[in-house]
């Protein structure tokens, strides 16, 4: 995923709208993620101790969490598996950056599959995520909070990567 083009500028409907910056979001969490090496990806240049791969992972789950097992109340074997007991985000030795990115695509693929069998303001099924009906949010509302997640993790990693290696921008 390289193309990091906005969506269109006549879209006007809003899930479309929502689904096409998630896909955005994530060609530049992928472009920012291009060309590190294995020290910089998972070490880190900030106070609060966070590495890129962390981050990353951090975004896979995320996603999930509120798509899968959030949305459509999917089993998911370990939707909190990008954190340690503290809620520290964790990466494992054997995770790689390519893994990463790749389940960033599928969870990508698995949302716009989600999404598009639903209507905007359809709420998330009950017996996953959120246990009862008053609990669960709509489409609109949890695909607004994770393209939000991805904007913020993306800046976060905007600063990352200028402080590892001095590259701006998209």
């Amino acid at each position: 995923m390289t193309d990091v083009r906005e969506p269109r500028h006549d879209l006007a409907d809003p899930k479309i709208l929502l689904l096409d910056f998630l896909d955005h979001y994530r060609a530049v969490v992928a472009r920012k993620m291009a060309g590190l090496g294995p020290e910089e990806l998972r070490g880190s240049r900030l106070p609060s101790g966070w590495s890129p791969l962390e981050l990353l992972k951090h975004l896979v789950y995320m996603e999930e969490r509120w798509i899968r097992w959030g949305f459509a109340a999917e089993p998911v074997p370990h939707p909190w598996g990008d954190q340690d007991d503290e809620g520290r985000w964790q990466v494992r030795p054997e995770e790689t950056v390519d893994a990463l990115l790749a389940a960033m695509d599928l969870a990508g693929a698995r949302t716009r599959e989600i999404a598009e069998r639903a209507r905007f303001d359809d709420r998330a099924a009950v017996g996953g995520r959120f246990a009862t009906a008053a609990d669960a949010p709509t489409l609109g509302w949890i695909l607004t909070h994770v393209l939000q997640e991805y904007a913020r993790h993306a800046g976060h990693l905007d600063i990352a990567r200028e402080l590892i290696d001095g590259a701006v921008g998209e």
